[in-house]
């Protein structure tokens, strides 16, 4: 296996441990998730994807930079996301609470009856002071290094030939 493929591997391996790991923290801990949590999950999916066109079709240079845009999305939705998550900035007023004050008792009750099962910004689970979205930042961060190497690998390996 070349270089570039095993990069490759690493990356999209990464992605689908990220959705695996999603997937039981929601069917087996019993979190369901938030809005931006389903919305950081299609990124690592097209990962997956482009990670296994990248291996069956080596001569499409350009897959290793879908891939690495690919992480590069869900790790921005995932840092914008624990930023709401620390009030640093608000998220969609779909999915998070708003001010109650000055609301008459029937758009309190509007507000109550339409709002989101699980909110966006709420905190249900940390490690070493990071939530899960925070540690989706973190590791997608890292999966772009890994997408970007084998991409470079491959221009290297181009140039040289």
């Amino acid at each position: 296996m070349t270089r570039r493929a095993q990069l490759i591997l690493v990356a999209a391996c990464g992605s689908g441990a990220l959705l695996l790991g999603a997937w039981a923290f929601q069917y087996l801990g019993g979190m369901a998730p938030c809005k931006m949590c389903i919305w950081q999950r299609y990124p690592h999916a097209v990962a997956f994807v482009v990670g296994a066109l990248a291996l069956a079709l080596p001569r499409l240079n350009f897959l290793p930079l879908v891939g690495a845009l690919a992480a590069l999305s869900t790790a921005a939705i995932g840092f914008f996301h624990a930023g709401v998550e620390q009030g640093w900035w608000e998220g969609p007023s779909s999915c998070t609470s708003g001010d109650i004050g000055g609301l008459s008792t029937q758009d309190l009750f509007d507000q109550i009856m339409t709002a989101p099962l699980v909110r966006c910004d709420d905190i249900p689970w940390e490690m070493f002071g990071l939530s899960m979205a925070a540690w989706n930042g973190v590791i997608s961060t890292v999966l772009i290094v890994f997408w970007m190497l084998a991409w470079r690998q491959n221009s290297s390996s181009s140039a040289s030939q």
